[in-house]
């Protein structure tokens, strides 16, 4: 029987389906919630416990919480951080290396501070951490790791602190020997090229000098008759043996009448002065009208060319038939720059002066003045200061060459001049033996012809046909074919070095009987030395008509 307070319900099913979705989304959150609150609780136990329970975690956790652990990443980047140190190290190490540092305690150290963080990763305790992904990590071995690669990290860069000041210090050390080695790199290479432009330089004409060469070959061609010595006798004073005679060998016709001007202005007797002018053809008409402007206070002046002396050919001249070799001529000819300054201590002997036969007179003297007892050489590059008849009184000793030895030192010995290493040179010379200069040099031709000096000259420049014995040039055969024969001279005779030394002081100069501007800055050429060059041009003709209208000096 029903109760009538409680009127009987009917329970009937889900009156619709959007009722089974409601309940369904509900009984999902409610268990959702329910495992939440228990794992977050579990989670707490764990760590109030010191992490005892490690065990069943892999229980609890689920395979997506497996994939989402939070320590992962912090474990990657404690092992980025150990490897990026690691190869530090070793980039330190390889670098001290590199830089060669005198100590190599530095190498070991860094190779010993990589070796530690490969050590560290491979204990077995940290190993397992990286072995398998699906191992859970635990949090504590994570945190014992990155303490130890903190401890090696914070080592590591104090050590790199305390070594990078070497390192800079090296760096800097070899960047500045690279940047000298480039600088002297570059400097020897300017100094060939400098030396090579310096020769050209020093051997080339000046435009006031070819027109007063010029200049003056117009007048010989328009009054031949007044300047030729043609059909007319010879004078007597020209072999009188009593007078004062002055070879001089020249294609410069200013630099010539500088060493007459010169030496007749400062001679007590200028009239008793003999000066032979030896020229080459083309400059004979050059020289003829220079030397009959002016009388030069009654000195005796003989101009000729070299081709006048007949006995001057390839059949008896070694060096005339040499110059004839297709050998010397590609020596001198077909050379580049490069090539030309490969060897700079003997680059100034490919100059062609030394192809002239001008520059090998001075060994024929007796043979082109027969009658003469004794001959002064100078270079058409000098200039006398003082009186030479001095020079005439010398006793000789017997000796051919009366000159001023130039050695200080081991400067200026044998051993400069010729090959020692050739058989020939060794067995015959002493490389100690002090040289002298050619420029200014007094000869006895009496004794010459009794030494048979030219003969002497003739069998080494023979030997010397491929250039082995001696480089170029007529000082080192001077030095053999007078090897035994030549008297020292007081060095206030002639002092040198005017043209390449600026530190000759001038009470020396002035106190020399001649100075020689040997050296590339000869006084006629616009590269001379300002502070020598007064003592040269004062001698230069400037009231000439001729030398005004070519500028010359200015």
């Amino acid at each position: 029987m029903v109760n009538p307070r409680f009127p009987r319900t009917r329970i009937r099913p889900f009156s619709s389906p959007f009722t089974l979705i409601a309940l369904c989304i509900f009984l999902t959150l409610s268990f959702l919630f329910t495992a939440h609150s228990y794992s977050s609780h579990q989670q707490h136990n764990l760590d109030s416990d010191g992490g005892s329970a490690y065990g069943f975690e892999s229980i609890r956790r689920s395979v997506l919480a497996l994939k989402t652990d939070p320590l992962k990443p912090r474990l990657d980047q404690i092992r980025k951080q150990a490897d990026d140190h690691k190869s530090l190290a070793l980039t330190y190490a390889s670098y001290a290396r590199k830089l060669k540092l005198e100590s190599s305690k530095l190498v070991r150290i860094f190779a010993e501070l990589s070796r530690n963080f490969s050590d560290l990763m491979s204990k077995p305790q940290y190993r397992t951490l990286f072995s398998n992904d699906a191992i859970p990590v635990d949090e504590l071995v994570v945190r014992q790791l990155e303490k130890e690669v903190k401890e090696r990290i914070k080592t590591t860069r104090q050590v790199i602190g305390e070594a990078k000041e070497s390192f800079d210090n090296q760096l800097k050390i070899q960047k500045l020997k690279d940047t000298i080695f480039a600088v002297n790199e570059q400097l020897t290479k300017s100094k060939k090229q400098g030396a090579f432009s310096s020769l050209i330089a020093a051997k080339s004409i000046p435009k006031s000098l070819h027109c007063l060469t010029m200049r003056l070959m117009e007048e010989r061609i328009a009054h031949p008759e007044k300047y030729t010595d043609e059909g007319k006798p010879t004078p007597p004073e020209v072999e009188d043996p009593n007078l004062y005679h002055y070879a001089l060998f020249s294609d410069n016709v200013v630099a010539a009448s500088v060493v007459v001007n010169s030496a007749t202005k400062n001679a007590k007797e200028p009239w008793k002065h003999v000066f032979h002018v030896v020229t080459d053809k083309m400059n004979l008409g050059a020289m003829q009208v220079m030397f009959k402007l002016k009388d030069y206070n009654g000195a005796h002046v003989e101009v000729k060319a070299v081709e006048d002396y007949k006995f001057l050919n390839s059949s008896y001249v070694p060096v005339l038939r040499q110059l004839e070799s297709a050998n010397l001529q590609r020596f001198y000819f077909e050379n580049k720059l490069e090539n030309a300054t490969k060897d700079t201590t003997n680059m100034k002997f490919r100059n062609p002066k030394y192809l002239s036969i001008l520059n090998h007179l001075r060994f024929y003297l007796p043979e082109m003045y027969p009658k003469l007892h004794k001959v002064l050489f100078l270079d058409d590059d000098i200039v006398v200061q003082k009186d030479l008849t001095g020079l005439w009184k010398i006793d000789m000793d017997g000796k051919v060459n009366g000159a001023v030895e130039t050695c200080f030192g081991s400067f200026h010995r044998y051993a400069q001049y010729m090959n020692f290493s050739h058989p020939l040179i060794k067995a015959r010379f002493n490389p100690k033996t002090c040289a002298w200069a050619y420029g200014m040099n007094f000869f006895d031709l009496d004794a010459w012809r009794r030494e048979k000096c030219t003969e002497e000259y003739h069998y080494w420049q023979n030997l010397n046909e491929n250039r082995t014995l001696w480089k170029l040039g007529t000082l080192p055969p001077g030095l053999i074919t007078y090897y035994s024969t030549t008297k020292p001279l007081d060095k206030s005779w002639h002092v040198l070095g005017l043209g390449y030394n600026p530190s000759i002081s001038m009470d020396e100069i002035n106190n020399a009987a001649v100075v020689h501007f040997n050296g590339n800055m000869k006084p006629w050429l616009d590269i001379a030395m300002t502070q020598f060059k007064p003592l040269w041009s004062k001698y230069v003709d400037y009231e000439l008509d001729f030398v005004q209208s070519c500028n010359f000096g200015i």
